[in-house]
């Protein structure tokens, strides 16, 4: 890797949901970038295996650590991991989400709580814990959202309102966190 290209270097991110998609595309990116990354998934190793050798075939460090975000024994586990892993934490990429479509008839409470628990609690937990990881030294928090969060189109609801709640978190995140 070229010395551009290390503009990470020395930094530890981690990328929510980096099996497959835009968060493995941001998981290959951060790690070609120079940084060690960890690559959270659910349910798919096959594919967070496929992002950890890419990084790794090029000279980068990365782990796969299996996570579910909206659980929080899971997020403790997944920073504990990363902490013996790399001893850090510089950057959390929250990416991981659900989008899973049904017409409002067909909406049970098992099905909203599933996605708003993931989409919406998810994200706040995975950054509250982010956050005390970062100590003293701070670190960057981005969230990866749908275009139904800014513009919702006829039929996106229910899944709407979970990007709706989610809207708020960037600029909250900016307040000092003590």
């Amino acid at each position: 890797m070229s010395t551009d290209s290390q503009k990470l270097r020395g930094k530890v991110a981690i990328v929510t949901g980096a099996s497959k998609g835009i968060g493995a595309a941001i998981a290959t990116h951060l790690g070609h970038a120079g940084a060690s990354v960890v690559v959270n998934y659910s349910s798919s190793k096959e594919g967070a295996d496929r992002v950890v050798a890419d990084i790794t075939s090029q000279g980068g460090k990365a782990i796969a650590v299996q996570a579910n975000v909206s659980q929080k024994p899971d997020i403790d586990r997944l920073f504990a991991e990363t902490m013996t892993a790399f001893g850090r934490v510089d950057v959390l990429v929250n990416n991981a989400g659900i989008f899973d479509f049904k017409p409002l008839a067909e909406v049970t409470e098992e099905h909203f709580h599933r996605q708003f628990n993931l989409n919406v609690l998810g994200l706040l937990l995975v950054s509250q814990k982010a956050a005390e990881a970062f100590g003293a030294d701070g670190g960057s928090i981005i969230n990866i959202s749908s275009v139904a969060a800014v513009s919702p189109q006829p039929g996106d609801r229910p899944a709407a309102p979970h990007n709706d709640a989610s809207m708020p978190f960037p600029s909250a995140f900016l307040l000092p966190t003590s």
